[in-house]
């Protein structure tokens, strides 16, 4: 397990495609690279999530994440605007996001960049290669990358 410190890691998925959540889920579950990982269906359950809204009030149960990896195609509220959000909240904004989608179109990485995404990786449509780039991703945002200490 990659272990920051002492306190559990923690990432929320937010994908509305269930195969896809799967096979994020199982990737980083077989690599042991988070303690909990918890997934969201759309935009708007995101930010009830990172907000501490509605059904995610319970910061024990729902607790601030470690990384958010984000879907753009989402329903109720696209990525993109959750991305923006995120990184114009000053609660938010040192959270690192990682856009985790099948779109390789220029003005959706652009835009994401403009909007402050910390990394933009296209899902790989092979199922080795996906799970290694779940290791990976889990281990260097997870272990290897320096954050600052949540507020």
């Amino acid at each position: 397990m990659v272990e920051l410190n002492e306190d559990p890691l923690h990432i929320l998925l937010v994908e509305d495609n269930e195969a896809h959540a799967e096979l994020v889920m199982r990737g980083m579950r077989d690599q042991q690279v988070a303690n909990k990982i918890h997934h969201v269906v759309d935009g708007e359950k995101a930010l009830d999530y990172l907000f501490s809204r509605s059904a995610y009030k319970d910061k024990v149960q729902n607790p601030r994440p470690n990384l958010v990896l984000l879907d753009l195609r989402l329903p109720r509220v696209d990525g993109l605007e959750v991305l923006r959000i995120i990184k114009t909240s000053p609660e938010l904004l040192r959270i690192p996001v990682v856009v985790l989608t099948s779109s390789d179109a220029e003005t959706d990485i652009v835009k994401s960049y403009d909007y402050h995404a910390n990394s933009y990786i296209v899902k790989p449509l092979d199922f080795k290669t996906f799970t290694r780039l779940m290791k990976d991703l889990g281990f260097y945002w997870l272990g290897w990358n320096a954050n600052p200490m949540p507020d």
